[in-house]
């Protein structure tokens, strides 16, 4: 596809931008590749493709949410800083 000067212009004044005269040229060439590489994938062969919903078939798996009861309590607060009741015991939050 032909990109213009004009229309580099036109759009580096939407998006704010002040174009240099020496950049033109390259924004007209690399907007022209970008259109053209949008193109290609535009036209691109999808007869006799399988329908994909997702690139592999992965999915969540959940594990049934069970009480147990942890035997090492004092192992478990041995680093807390303050404990009260068996229990991590936090600075009021609210």
């Amino acid at each position: 596809m032909k990109v213009s000067e004009e229309e580099i212009l036109h759009i580096a004044n939407l998006a704010h931008l002040n174009l240099e005269e020496d950049e033109i040229d390259s924004y007209i060439l690399h907007l022209q590749n970008i259109l053209n590489f949008a193109d290609i994938v535009n036209n691109a062969p999808i007869e006799n493709l399988d329908i994909t919903v997702g690139a592999n078939e992965a999915k969540n798996v959940f594990r049934k949410d069970e009480i147990t009861v942890f035997e090492d309590n004092e192992g478990l607060l041995q680093n807390a800083v303050d404990k009260e009741k068996n229990m991590f015991k936090i600075p009021k939050v609210i």
